[in-house]
This record gives structure tokens, C-alpha cells and sequence, in this order.
């Protein structure tokens, strides 16, 4: 390896917005992030689908006729 071409590498103080805090190492000494694993819904299991403006209920209405000949057939 050549010498003297790495960036210098750090503990980097690793903070997120709902405030939690942990270490990693980084080329950065400080990294402030807007979502951790502590606030994501996925990782919190508070995850919800929303249905926007009723886009399924549209898809069902508009292709009803077609699955209404389907089982008439």
C-alpha cells in the first residue's frame, strides 16, 4: 500500500434526529442523520400502509365489470 493516500479514520459520534446516539468509525469525526434504527418504522414495527386517495378502491370499481364477465363466463 502506499503511504500517506488514506484519510485519516476516526470513531465518528453518529447522531440522529429523535436524538439517539452511537459510534462507528468514519472518515468523519461527526454525522448527524435524520432516521436511525431507533425511529424507522420498520425497525419499530410501527409501520402503516396508507391507502392514498383511495387508489385501490378506483383500481376494484373500475375492473369490477371485467371480473363480473369472468365469472359469468
Amino acid at each position: 500500500m502506499k503511504p500517506d493516500i488514506h484519510p485519516p479514520y476516526h470513531k465518528a459520534k453518529i447522531t440522529c434526529a429523535c436524538g439517539y446516539e452511537f459510534e462507528a468509525g468514519s472518515t468523519v469525526k461527526e454525522i448527524k442523520v435524520e432516521i436511525c434504527s431507533q425511529c424507522h418504522p420498520f425497525f419499530t414495527g410501527k409501520q402503516k400502509l396508507v391507502d392514498s386517495a383511495g387508489r385501490v378502491e378506483r383500481f376494484r370499481k373500475k375492473y369490477a365489470k371485467f371480473q363480473n364477465q369472468n365469472k359469468t363466463a
